[in-house]
């Protein structure tokens, strides 16, 4: 008489790819493990002061310093807030879910989906860095109602933020490449060492744009090779998240005072005034740097906003219900500031602050050939610390700029070594996942996982991109204006 054995079940995760199990790890680790953002920034707050007292500078110096960095960075605060305001507003334009929902319908399958995201937010980060946070934030929820395709909304999320991981400092958007290439918005201390650098020597070099397309393709096929398959995706129902779009209900005007609120008139005034005023911006100087300014992309967003909505009411309603997801950058964003001041600011007895100790060592460590890797790995690390594209350029061109024309490096190739590596640490800081993480209600932990995974192969890749490229490019003096 034969005994049936019980059937054994096969473990979801064995049918898995490798990069998919290894995203799917990182990511349960970070759930476990990883701080909300907030306790992220306080350790490296105090991680800095500590340094600052080492290197021997005043405890009340390094306690002003915190004080007055705290609120340096407010109007870049407020301009992040409004990238996720005005984000809001035009997804929640019934035209711009229509276009949405129309590019949402291409994918076939939840792996397909998570790579359409990601090359769809890298293409747009090549015109705009802020374009691509909300763009790819705004498609990733409209794919998450599709449920049959059973879409990892965590694998998304971390494909949505690969146009600030990965690209966008190689694209037109690039705060470095656009100082060095316009002499007004250039300190007159930093002017002589660098020269006027234009697009031709840094973007537009064919080894700039051979790195971008690396990138671009390398991106692609880890999001989707790493995105775990509909039997074990983790979907926006399953995270208690709600990408469902609400329909306000506005009603009608009850009092004569509510009318204004439901007519189109006021919004047609205001969108007349303020269309003005970008149309100026726009004839007065070329569109890429126009709309690289945040002041006018925000503006340009919240006018097409207003105007997409049409009544004052329902824009109202939008903002309101936008305004939460502003929290965490109100709160966090003056905290990076502050560490920014503190490694900056407080001195020792030698005059030297904690960021010129590592400019010293930097600069004595340095030959020729190991240039770009050591300054990449430096602009890396320090952008972990001091999150900020054009102010950490204006921080450390000083000093790397001084040490590529004593060590002839292409000058114009020192600004792409910055740039590339610029973009590493974004894929694991959650400083400019914040906006991001509020359009897509989730949390950096959850998406973590699996930018980690992008970051691990993007770095020795890139590293040495910039180190066998840089031979084929000869060095030339800065060139004044």
């Amino acid at each position: 008489m034969s005994t049936l054995k019980p059937e054994r079940r096969a473990d979801p995760a064995a049918t898995e790819s490798a990069l998919s199990r290894a995203g799917i790890r990182f990511t349960a680790w970070a759930e476990k493990w990883f701080p909300d953002a907030f306790i992220f920034v306080a350790i490296a707050v105090v991680i800095v002061a500590l340094g600052a007292l080492a290197n021997g500078a005043p405890a009340p110096a390094i306690a002003k310093s915190f004080g007055d960095g705290f609120w340096s960075l407010i109007p870049f605060t407020m301009q992040m807030a409004f990238v996720t305001i005005g984000g809001y507003v035009v997804a929640t334009a019934p035209p711009v879910q229509a276009l949405i929902d129309r590019l949402a319908s291409i994918p076939k399958t939840g792996r397909g989906a998570v790579g359409f995201v990601a090359a769809a937010t890298m293409l747009s980060s090549f015109l705009s860095w802020g374009l691509s946070l909300i763009f790819g934030g705004l498609l990733a929820r409209a794919l998450a109602r599709r449920t049959e395709l059973r879409m990892d909304y965590r694998a998304a999320g971390a494909a949505a933020y690969l146009g600030l991981g990965a690209t966008w400092a190689m694209g037109l958007s690039s705060s470095a490449a656009q100082l060095q290439a316009n002499p007004a918005s250039l300190p007159k201390a930093l002017l002589p060492i660098t020269g006027v650098i234009p697009f031709s020597e840094t973007i537009f070099l064919w080894q700039s744009m051979l790195i971008a397309l690396v990138l671009f393709v390398m991106s692609v096929i880890i999001a989707y090779a790493s995105a775990p398959r509909p039997n074990t995706a983790v979907t926006a129902e399953d995270l208690g998240v709600s990408v469902e779009r609400e329909k306000p209900d506005l009603g009608r005007p009850e009092q004569p005072g509510e009318w204004l609120e439901h007519s189109p008139i006021l919004t047609v005034l205001l969108v007349v005034i303020a269309g003005a005023w970008i149309y100026q911006e726009f004839a007065r100087q070329s569109w890429i740097t126009a709309i690289s300014n945040l002041n006018t992309y925000n503006l340009l967003f919240i006018t097409l906003g207003l105007l997409l909505h049409w009544r004052p009411k329902r824009f109202l309603v939008a903002v309101s219900k936008a305004v939460p997801a502003t929290a965490g950058i109100l709160i966090q964003f003056p905290l990076y500031a502050a560490i920014s001041a503190m490694l900056t600011g407080p001195k020792n007895a030698a005059g030297i602050s904690v960021s010129e100790v590592i400019t010293h060592a930097f600069v004595s460590l340095n030959t020729t050939g190991s240039f770009p890797i050591s300054m990449g790995v430096y602009s890396a690390v320090l952008g972990f610390f001091v999150p900020s594209g054009g102010g950490k350029w204006l921080l450390e061109a000083p000093y790397v700029m001084q040490a590529a024309n004593e060590l002839q490096v292409h000058l114009g190739w020192a600004v792409m070594v910055y740039n590339a590596a610029e973009a590493l640490p974004n894929l694991i800081n959650p400083f400019w996942m914040l906006p991001l993480l509020g359009i897509l209600g989730l949390k950096a932990r959850d998406i973590v996982g699996f930018s980690f995974l992008q970051l691990l192969i993007h770095l020795p890749v890139v590293l040495f991109m910039l180190w066998a490229l840089a031979f084929t490019l000869t060095y030339h003096p800065p060139v004044m204006p």
